[in-house]
């Protein structure tokens, strides 16, 4: 009888933490079974399909130096990636994941300081053209 109860109390459970994923799943079907009629209904009035799907909205662009961001993020998995990897890997095949994110780290920190090198190279370039046609004028 106490199998019975401990096994009930973990379906319960179960069904507790799966709740908002079964009633997110269910209101993205329906939506999309209505999203259907709605164009097929369309469809049968003669709208064309161009007409009915609205393109994507387009990506905003960056406002900043881009090499920032690369930067930070692999100076943050380098410190998580060194941070965990003290646990034994070999103990532990799971801290093999921080060395990992520690590769990547590095990969990102490269990658920024090139962009950075980059940004620097021709922000100055850009500078002295803007000055020459000051001069100019």
């Amino acid at each position: 009888m106490d199998n019975i109860l401990h096994g009930l109390m973990v379906l319960i459970i179960l069904l507790g933490v799966s709740s908002p994923i079964i009633v997110v799943g269910v209101i993205y079907y329906l939506r999309k079974r209505l999203e259907h009629t709605q164009i097929m209904a369309a469809i049968e009035k003669g709208t064309p399909l161009s007409d009915l799907i609205p393109p994507p909205p387009p990506k905003p662009k960056p406002t900043g130096p881009v090499w920032i961001k690369y930067v930070s993020t692999g100076i943050m998995l380098i410190i998580i990636g060194i941070g965990f990897t003290f646990f034994d890997p070999m103990r532990n095949p799971g801290a093999l994941v921080f060395a990992v994110l520690c590769g990547v780290g590095a990969g990102l920190l490269i990658r920024g300081l090139l962009h950075r090198k980059y940004y620097l190279k021709n922000g100055i370039s850009a500078e002295n053209n803007s000055t020459e046609k000051k001069k100019s004028a």
